[in-house]
């Protein structure tokens, strides 16, 4: 695993301990997560940087303890990274993560939610894990995307039936939609990620 991110190795182990460390006290994951941080969580999301074009701006949507927008962040220093997140101990805890790790430069916490986004905040990325359906989280999302933008849904095993539940929806707002497994070598299962592509500037979607 550490041959994966061998740059970035010591900043995720950090992240790691203070993410362990808070887990049960402060309500940040289930009672069984600490022990498989690593493998489900961490690597789970770090692996979708790949997906990322360079120097991205990233809004990573009901961000939780920093997943996965934190990993991406650590891996990706190339990128900018918003934690949206509106409950107020886990934006606390995101805080003390930026701080401590010495990162806010490039990532930014925001108390609040995507639909309160909506309007003035566009971005290039959307991240989102364990936010909502794809049926509800793509209303949610795609006014923060900037045209031909995109959004990243990690997904379970729930992907394809999602998928098929919002093609209508995506043809008629000109989304390009579709199932991506990534993290050869890295972890097991493979990373599920839904990639919904927004429409370039101008394009005219059907009604």
């Amino acid at each position: 695993m550490r041959a994966a991110f061998p740059d970035h190795w010591p900043m995720l182990g950090r992240y790691a301990e203070l993410l362990a460390a808070a887990a049960d006290e402060r309500g940040l994951l289930g009672p069984r997560e600490a022990s498989r941080l690593w493998e489900r969580h961490l690597l789970n999301c770090a692996v979708i940087a790949a997906l990322i074009p360079p120097g991205s701006s990233i809004v990573d949507v009901g961000s939780g303890p920093g997943l996965p927008g934190l990993p991406i962040a650590i891996v990706r220093p190339d990128c900018r990274v918003v934690l949206l997140e509106p409950t107020l101990r886990r934006v606390e805890f995101l805080h003390e993560v930026v701080s401590d790790l010495g990162i806010g430069d490039r990532v930014t916490v925001d108390r609040g939610r995507a639909e309160d986004r909506a309007g003035w905040l566009r971005t290039g990325v959307v991240t989102a894990r364990a936010v909502a359906p794809l049926a509800r989280l793509l209303p949610l999302t795609l006014p923060l995307v900037a045209p031909g933008g995109m959004i990243l849904a990690i997904k379970g095993m729930s992907a394809e039936r999602e998928l098929a539940d919002i093609e209508p929806d995506c043809l008629r707002l000109g989304v390009r939609a579709r199932v991506q497994s990534v993290g050869e070598g890295i972890v097991d299962p493979l990373t599920t990620v839904v990639v919904l592509e927004a429409p370039p500037s101008g394009a005219t979607t059907a009604r």
